[in-house]
């Protein structure tokens, strides 16, 4: 980790990789949205509504993931006072949140046919409403302790607080009687989802998290070329 703790080396990785990632991510998520809305069969309980799950699910999974990564930056802030651990986390929040609200509408959408209402207040969706409200939050924080020229600690301490939540949402249909539906993919029971609509699904998450790491790394590129903007009209103002 400490190797690319220096910032033009970790710059030299991330152009080319930013490029990479964003391609190849649009390609298979073009890919899987075409199969998934034109060549999946529809479901015999839910009928064509269930072809939103190819997005409202990489979104939920983004949503999580931004966190749990906002969460191991924090931890390298505190810990090991990682020079681009909080620049990491500030690049992380902005496209968690706009994955966690994607999940939100594609879910309400989703649950309009399903369950007869586009809200409710059950442990799923209220714990990512809460996500969506601590990415907010955290964002806020972040900019304002960057601001005030602090090193990210109050931000990561946040950050490690809200984690908390990441169990809460992947367990919340299990701990509380909810109109969402349990795990349907699962490393120990396999998956109850036919391949047919399986596939489609895998390479749609995939291919939305290449797109999700390519924007990470855009706005680490930018942070570090404003932070470099920064420093030098310092010097000349000096």
């Amino acid at each position: 980790m400490h190797v690319y703790a220096n910032p033009a080396r970790f710059l030299k990785l991330a152009r080319p990789l930013t490029v990479w990632l964003g391609w190849s991510g649009a390609a298979l998520i073009a890919f899987a949205l075409i199969s998934g809305l034109f060549l999946a069969p529809r479901d015999y309980l839910q009928g064509d509504s269930v072809r939103i799950m190819y997005v409202h699910v990489p979104a939920a999974w983004l949503g999580m993931g931004g966190w749990t990564g906002i969460a191991v930056s924090s931890i390298a802030t505190l810990v090991w006072r990682h020079p681009l651990a909080s620049i990491a986390g500030r690049a992380l929040a902005v496209p968690g949140a706009l994955f966690t609200a994607l999940c939100l509408v594609t879910g309400s959408l989703w649950g309009r046919p399903t369950w007869g209402t586009y809200w409710e207040w059950d442990g799923r969706m209220t714990s990512m409403l809460v996500l969506l409200f601590l990415y907010i939050g955290y964002i806020a924080l972040a900019d304002a302790d960057r601001e005030r020229g602090g090193e990210g600690r109050i931000t990561a301490i946040f950050g490690l607080i809200g984690a908390i939540n990441i169990p809460i949402i992947k367990y919340s249909v299990e701990w509380w009687n909810t109109l969402h539906q349990g795990q349907s993919i699962s490393v120990a029971s396999g998956s109850s989802i036919d391949a047919s609509m399986l596939w489609p699904l895998l390479i749609s998450t995939l291919g939305f998290s290449f797109l999700f790491g390519a924007i990470v790394l855009m706005r680490m590129r930018a942070m570090l070329a404003r932070a470099k903007v920064e420093a030098r009209l310092r010097r000349m103002a000096a």
